[in-house]
């Protein structure tokens, strides 16, 4: 059987279309829409009424729709014949804060084109990938005047501080955003020229501890040696969190993990991962982890517990020699199906009750939670998504797990009850959340083809 290809129709718009479709996105990413930070409240508010006049302009029906926080964008084409599916696509249009700036080699919100890279914040997350989706649509109704499905597009505002009201407005609006699919692009291929199709999600459950000790802090030659020390207690208690094979000791924590199926896990031993790249990539000279899993089963498969941060006692310059009197570590975990991040919050305060030292008091509190996910490969989505993605890599995707979360995919699955088809252009190494974020030339223009076809392959 032939391999696939993009119809020439849709292809030639593509071609004919470039200059134009990137300088749009330009406008766009010239936008400074942080939502983290309310000096930029205005500025996330002209992404929203950007997006709005740009979905309009293809002959969608927008609303913007306020929310305790920042606007969701909400576009309707509903033309599609009857009987025909709908689909919902996904994407945000906040981004993350461009600080450090001086890391940045040209200013985060000046889009730059260097080496096939396009660089600026939010050119891969999620502004880019969000615009292949908009541009995807727009060919199919500037070429034949239709889409071959009902389309939904949802676009958020908060999705970088936590989809704070995505949720609750899914659950209002379920009537109104019914569908048989939902489709994001926000993540990552496996490697340069490897199509791929995401299957999982590892989940989060993140905590602050707080470790305190004596009232005020104190002379180290004065008290030290009969006064317990909260830095090194609370040292002591992250240090039981593993044991000698770097498994996690907490009781009851792996109670819940689901086994990867055989099939996906032989598969990921086919990727093309090397461990000594790994190691050079991030910088380091060996790897650790839970032995007798490979790298990606960690990344992937496998649950964590990490400390974050920690802070105690002085860190100026010079000498103080003082017993501190508080000591505090942000610790998260990384959850993979089925656990429950309220479950494993009742253990991990249970845990660190059981081996914290007498002499101080310590308090565990969670500070954010998501669920982990995973997908059933099996679908006329999924099957169209490899047909698509071959046809404009010109190589079937593989399947790939994530070690990060994404909330809304449980939230969409949970409330919509439809399965959720993860496909993102993105590449290793793209700063999504660091200085020089980029995205891929080739990659982007290959999604919005990739993206057009699979809205043919699906109503096939």
């Amino acid at each position: 059987m032939a391999a696939p290809t993009v119809s020439k129709d849709l292809d030639g718009w593509f071609a004919s279309n470039d200059k134009r479709i990137h300088d749009e996105l330009f406008e766009f990413l010239r936008i400074p829409s942080v939502s983290a930070s309310s000096a930029h409240d205005k500025d996330t508010l002209a992404a929203a009424a950007w997006l709005h006049q740009k979905l309009a302009a293809i002959g969608f029906t927008v609303e913007t729709c306020p929310t305790a926080g920042h606007p969701v964008v909400v576009a309707e084409w509903r033309k599609a014949p009857a009987g025909a599916p709908t689909v919902l696509v996904y994407g945000h249009y906040d981004v993350q804060p461009p600080e450090p700036l001086d890391l940045w080699t040209t200013p985060a919100f000046e889009p730059t084109i260097r080496d096939g890279k396009l660089f600026a914040r939010g050119s891969v997350d999620d502004k880019g990938q969000l615009w292949v989706h908009v541009k995807a649509l727009e060919a199919h109704l500037a070429v034949r005047g239709t889409l071959p499905c009902n389309i939904i597009v949802v676009a958020e505002g908060e999705e970088e501080i936590g989809s704070e009201h995505l949720a609750q407005f899914i659950a209002q609006h379920a009537a109104r955003l019914a569908c048989d699919a939902v489709v994001i692009s926000d993540s990552s291929m496996f490697a340069p020229g490897i199509p791929s199709i995401l299957s999982s999600l590892r989940g989060l459950a993140y905590f602050e501890i707080n470790v305190q000790g004596p009232s005020g802090d104190l002379h180290s030659g004065m008290y030290g040696g009969a006064v317990v020390n909260p830095a090194m207690a609370l040292a002591h208690i992250l240090s039981t969190f593993h044991d000698k094979k770097g498994r996690i000791a907490i009781k009851g924590f792996y109670d819940k993990v689901l086994p990867f199926p055989r099939a996906v896990l032989a598969g990921m031993k086919k990727l093309p991962h090397n461990d000594t790249r790994f190691k050079r990539e991030v910088g380091v000279k060996a790897l650790g982890g839970e032995e007798g899993k490979t790298t990606l089963e960690k990344l992937w498969t496998r649950p964590t517990l990490e400390v974050n941060g920690m802070l105690s006692g002085y860190t100026g310059e010079g000498a103080k020699t003082v017993l501190p009197a508080k000591s505090m570590a942000k610790v998260s975990c990384r959850l993979v199906p089925d656990q429950d991040p309220k479950v494993i919050e009742k253990l991990l305060k249970a845990h660190v009750k059981k081996v914290t030292p007498a002499g101080v008091t310590v308090t565990v509190e969670a500070l954010h939670g998501g669920h982990p996910w995973r997908a059933d490969l099996a679908g006329k989505i999924f099957d169209a998504a490899t047909v698509a993605l071959h046809a404009a890599f010109g190589k079937k995707p593989v399947i790939q797990g994530e070690g990060g979360s994404i909330p809304v995919v449980v939230d969409f699955q949970k409330i919509l009850k439809v399965p959720v088809l993860l496909v993102g252009f993105g590449l290793p190494g793209e700063n999504a959340h660091a200085p020089d974020e980029w995205i891929s030339v080739d990659n982007f223009r290959r999604g919005l083809r990739a993206i057009a076809t699979l809205w043919d392959e699906y109503t096939k």
